[in-house]
């Protein structure tokens, strides 16, 4: 499945990923930055558990090739490449994966809130 178009929306911080120009999926950047596709988020076959990360935003989308984007969060994170395989796998599993990440924080006692609230204004 191929990527047409991508849309990071600032405003409102929602991604919007269009596929084959037909379908569309959007994300949060907590739901993208929870399920990077990095080795220090994959764990080398065994996932780690990113909490707090409720309020991430995307600083940038840098395209790779033609087949992924790096995503660089405002939390510094930016090692994970989203091939369009990778983002169809997560728009397609997108609730069992949030259902099964939710699932996971409460089983670990962990929270998606900042552990410092932080405040910008303009």
């Amino acid at each position: 499945m191929l990527v047409s178009k991508l849309h990071y929306h600032r405003v409102s911080n929602l991604l919007d990923v269009y596929f084959d120009g037909q379908s569309l999926h959007t994300f949060t950047p907590e739901f993208l930055r929870v399920h990077s596709p990095s080795a220090e988020v994959q764990g080398h076959g065994k996932p780690i558990l990113v909490t707090n990360k409720k309020d991430v935003a995307i600083q940038a989308i840098e395209q790779v090739g033609h087949y992924a984007v790096r995503i660089i969060f405002n939390d510094g994170h930016n090692t994970g490449l989203y091939s369009w395989d990778y983002l169809f796998h997560l728009a397609q599993n997108h609730d069992a994966l949030w259902q099964t990440y939710l699932a996971n924080l409460k089983q670990n006692k962990a929270s998606r809130d900042a552990l410092i609230p932080i405040k910008i204004t303009h």
